[in-house]
């Protein structure tokens, strides 16, 4: 399969390109000041978890918007122990 796409070429003013100066964030990249995690993010985060959360998941609350495999489903099957996948 041949995917084309029209347009014409982005160049690196228009849209930053990682990984040519790795140690250097590039002039006028977005920053994320702040995170807001309301309580359907924490619902979705503590899915199969039980009441009382142990002291470990305090982690949580420094989490940022990277992605963690902890608050997204995973495998399926018997993998499955926080059954996320239930439902489907």
């Amino acid at each position: 399969m041949i995917l084309l796409l029209l347009g014409g070429p982005v160049t690196s003013a228009e849209y930053p390109v990682a990984g040519l100066e790795p140690d250097q964030r590039p002039a006028g990249a977005p920053v994320v000041e702040q995170v807001e995690k309301d309580d359907a993010w924490y619902q979705q985060a503590l899915t199969g978890i039980t009441q009382p959360y142990p002291h470990s998941l305090r982690f949580l609350e420094d989490q940022g918007n990277w992605y963690t495999p902890f608050n997204h489903p995973g495998m399926l099957d018997r993998y499955d122990i926080r059954r996320w996948h239930d439902g489907e």
